[in-house]
């Protein structure tokens, strides 16, 4: 239900919360997150503009959260890639309905819910959850600094 845009940002902006030490470049974002690298740049641009990601250009450049984890939510990231589309008007253009149908209805609903979800929840809150399963990465070949896992 998510945008394929919004969905790479959200691995974009986690990825860089768990690498937080230093300037993570494009390629390095690219593998890690299995982000087409010319799609990469358009999601990192969207997020530089929102003021979620820091650039920096030249050899030691890359990019880094411009905020904290802690204080970016998904739904942050979501809204500087795209947003999710809310049904304001009849998306069948019906005259007739100057109101949503039913349908459409409990649709927006269900996103308006998704909105507050995704508010609620912070890229530390995905970073840190005491879990295996560590975001974008495979559980055998990284661990979390700290953290003892169950293998």
């Amino acid at each position: 239900m998510l945008a394929k845009t919004a969905e790479y940002g959200l691995r974009a902006v986690v990825w860089l919360a768990q690498n937080p030490s230093g300037m993570q470049s494009a390629e390095q974002i690219a593998k890690g997150t299995k982000v087409p690298r010319r799609y990469l740049h358009k999601v990192l641009q969207d997020l530089a503009k929102a003021g979620l990601v820091r650039s920096q250009s030249g050899p030691r450049g890359g990019y880094t959260l411009a905020t904290p984890a802690s204080e970016i939510t998904l739904l942050d990231t979501i809204n500087a890639t795209g947003g999710i589309d809310r049904i304001r008007k009849c998306p069948l253009g019906l005259a007739g309905h100057s109101d949503l149908c039913p349908l459409h209805q409990e649709l927006d609903t269900a996103y308006a819910e998704m909105q507050a979800a995704f508010s609620r929840v912070t890229v530390a809150d995905v970073v840190n959850r005491a879990t295996s399963v560590i975001p974008l990465c495979p559980t055998a070949s990284r661990k979390r600094p700290g953290r003892r896992t169950e293998d």
